[in-house]
Parts: C-alpha cells; sequence; structure tokens
C-alpha cells in the first residue's frame, strides 16, 4: 500500500509518500510545499493544488491521510489553512484517491503509543520507525509522514472521499 501522509496548511504542507506491506514502512519521497508570505491567498492555494495534483499524478497514492482541522484561537489562521486544505481535497478527489482524516491524539497514539506523547516524542519515533538519520524538516514533513504511519497502522480514519 502507498500512503501519501498530509499536514496541511497555507504557508507550508508537508508531505509524506510512505509503502507499507503490512509489517514496514519504506519512505518514497518527502518534503513540503512551501507558499511565498507575500503573494495573493488565491496564488498560494493554486500553488498548493498544482503541486498537490503533481504529487498525486507522480507517486499514485492508494490513500491520503491528512490531519483532522482542529480550532484554535487564531479564526483567520483556521479559515485560511481550511482552505488549503479544501483544495487538498479536491486535488485527491480529482485524482480517484481516497482520503481519511485523523486526529492528532489517534496519529499520537498509533505512532507512540500514547495518545498525550509531545511533539519531539512523535518525530523521534517517526524517524526510528522509517529507519531515517535524522528527522525530517521541517517539522510538517515529520508530521505528514506520521499520518501516513498512522494510516497504515490503523486505517480506521473516517474516510472523508465518499468512496
Amino acid at each position: 500500500m502507498r500512503i501519501l501522509g498530509i499536514d496541511p496548511g497555507y504557508a507550508i504542507v508537508g508531505y509524506g509518500i510512505l509503502e507499507y506491506d503490512g509489517f514496514k514502512f519504506r519512505p518514497v519521497t518527502f518534503g513540503a510545499i512551501t507558499t511565498e508570505a507575500g503573494d495573493e491567498f488565491v496564488r498560494r492555494l493554486k500553488v498548493i493544488y498544482d503541486d498537490m495534483t503533481t504529487l498525486l499524478g507522480m507517486y499514485s497514492p492508494d490513500a491520503v491521510s491528512i490531519e483532522k482541522l482542529f480550532s484554535n484561537t487564531n479564526v483567520k489562521t483556521v479559515i485560511n489553512v481550511a482552505q488549503a486544505r479544501g483544495v487538498i481535497l479536491l486535488a485527491a478527489e480529482n485524482a480517484g484517491v481516497p482520503v481519511y482524516e485523523y486526529t492528532p491524539l489517534q496519529v499520537k497514539q498509533s505512532v507512540v503509543g500514547y495518545g498525550r506523547a509531545e511533539k519531539p516524542q512523535v518525530m523521534e519515533m517517526t524517524k526510528n520507525i522509517l529507519g531515517l538519520k535524522k528527522t525530517p524538516k521541517p517539522d510538517d514533513t515529520a508530521d505528514a509522514l506520521a499520518l501516513a504511519i498512522c494510516h497504515g497502522h490503523n486505517k480506521t480514519g473516517i474516510e472523508i472521499s465518499g468512496r
């Protein structure tokens, strides 16, 4: 199974593509889609959509694992992340790839074994599970890889693509 993990954002979208055979994960590629702060917001959304479409086309994942949107105190940030998440979901839908969402608690539980784990613990375990020498940077990339691991381990996320 090939899984594309996504940590959504509008400045940085972390992504990680893993192969999983039911026993072992193998990193295929990982990185981040970045947008320029000075660009018009719709331009930033287009960059995210176009780059996501390219990733989906190049790597043909079997599933997309994305972080469930959660509310924080900055309403503008939540709205902008939701819009970026929307174009990511659209790209996956257009590519015919089912999308599953997971809460941060589910990701921590799956990767570390403890739902209240701290971010450094999740990043270290992600690195170890994947056999990487260094923790991927930026943090959004490591988060995306953790989301892909979570889906491989669980496949219990809520499928939001209606497939």
